[in-house]
């Protein structure tokens, strides 16, 4: 569909012709993404009372498969026919729920008890009127998850990552070292540092040699933020953060830790990743989202009092944003306390990351289990393929990932079962795909890859 303009009933000959420029570029600018095949549109489904199933009508399904692969007519027709009834069940493993709790008893009271008696919360930024005791609660809760002084809340992980990197490394004397396959929240905050004089060297993924060759060529006058990914989103490896740690020691740079997939899901506590390897109290700064494993909305900042009084000052994406609402808040503050209170559910997980390794005979180290077939094609095929037997996993291409590495990204959650997992495997396997190893789609040998039987 082409994007148009309101054109009011009166314009200047100048502007007319404006109007007629915008529209233009937008025409043309949605035309290049579908020709390219880039055009992404929404698929809109009907919840269930699974946190991993969904509903889908017939008609949406076959606007959906005809979305991924649009020659695929027959196999299309062939699924609507099994949906006569009007709509379908898929199966998704397509989620970042990871603990299942998006519809655990347990928030969804808490959230609904919340909105009944109090609303959505005062509707303010926080530091004008949106701050509340349950905010200021969260925090307190979350601060203990981290292990740190304090924390601040923010309205997304997104939000919270540019506010990180913008707002710290402002100026001239700040010198920002950045993964190479970092989020686009940290890439886009290091655009708004770079823009406010501040510098930046992006090392190659998880190598640490190249990371210290930068740092070493660094001035040691420069205040230095390393920041990265926990948990890589597309290739489901970890940091290397012991070897992040040992530069750490040595060059005296603030530590920076995006651990958005892996709160919740990784630690004997569910403290993350860096609780997972040992190294918690040596991150400056660890950064997260509540939209995850919390299976609610929002973001947050731990660290140092100091850190929290700087952000909620400095940090734009938090000074110009309304408070969290309140229900996302009590759901978030729930997700907590069912996690201490069940830890079989974090059990459960890893129980299906090792079962879905072990059926497809691929290396697993996290729930995010890239399996990587090369061309851009086949992967969306084995997409379509896998929806029409009602198992939503997406094939992930360029630019999204490097050319030549599209792939099945397969995300679990602890409400999938053993049989969700062996009905995923055979479907997989019907597709007849041929999966590159991980350390060769990577570049970098396995010895610096973290075991996946650590949790």
């Amino acid at each position: 569909m082409l994007v148009e303009l309101t054109q009011p009933a009166s314009l200047s000959a100048e502007a007319a012709n404006g109007h007629s420029q915008w529209q233009q570029w937008l025409n043309s600018s949605v035309k290049r993404l579908a020709d390219a095949s880039l055009l992404r549109s929404l698929h809109p489904v009907c919840t269930t009372l699974s946190p991993v199933e969904v509903d889908l009508s017939s008609v949406a399904l076959k606007e959906w498969l005809d979305s991924i692969a649009p020659s695929s007519g027959s196999a299309s027709t062939c699924l609507t026919s099994q949906a006569s009834q009007g709509s379908i069940r898929l199966k998704l493993f397509s989620l970042n729920d990871y603990m299942g709790l998006s519809q655990h008893p347990a928030i969804c009271r808490a959230a609904g008890d919340t909105a009944v008696q109090c609303g959505m919360g005062p509707r303010s930024s926080a530091l004008v009127g949106g701050y509340t005791r349950q905010h200021q609660d969260l925090e307190a809760s979350l601060a203990t998850l981290k292990g740190t002084e304090d924390c601040l809340l923010f309205s997304s992980g997104f939000a919270a990552n540019l506010a990180v990197v913008s707002a710290l490394c402002q100026g001239p004397d700040a010198v920002i070292f950045s993964d190479a396959l970092n989020h686009a929240s940290i890439i886009d905050g290091c655009r708004l540092a770079v823009r406010s004089k501040g510098a930046l060297q992006v090392y190659r993924h998880n190598d640490m040699a190249h990371l210290e060759e930068l740092l070493q060529a660094c001035p040691a006058s420069k205040r230095k933020l390393v920041i990265t990914d926990s948990l890589f989103s597309m290739d489901g490896d970890f940091a290397d953060l012991h070897g992040l740690v040992a530069l750490r020691r040595r060059y005296g740079f603030a530590l920076a830790l995006d651990e958005a997939h892996a709160t919740l899901v990784a630690g004997d506590r569910g403290g993350g990743a860096a609780e997972m390897f040992g190294v918690a109290s040596e991150v400056d700064i660890h950064i997260g989202t509540l939209s995850k494993g919390f299976g609610s909305h929002g973001g947050f900042v731990a660290g140092s009092s100091a850190l929290k009084s700087f952000l909620m000052n400095r940090g734009r994406s938090y000074v110009f944003s309304t408070a969290l609402p309140l229900p996302a808040v009590a759901a978030a503050q729930a997700a907590i306390i069912v996690c201490q209170q069940e830890p079989q559910r974090r059990q459960n997980l890893w129980d299906r990351v090792q079962q879905l390794g072990d059926l497809l005979g691929v290396a697993v180290q996290s729930p995010i289990i890239p399996l990587v077939v090369g061309d851009e094609a086949a992967a969306l095929a084995a997409s379509a393929l896998l929806l029409r037997k009602g198992f939503h996993v997406p094939a992930i291409r360029p630019p999204t990932v490097p050319k030549h590495t599209s792939r099945l990204r397969v995300s679990l959650s602890a409400a999938h079962t053993a049989d969700d997992i062996r009905s995923l495997a055979a479907a997989i396997k019907e597709c007849n795909l041929r999966f590159l190893p991980m350390d060769q789609v990577l570049g970098m040998p396995a010895s610096l890859r973290p075991g996946s039987s650590k949790m």
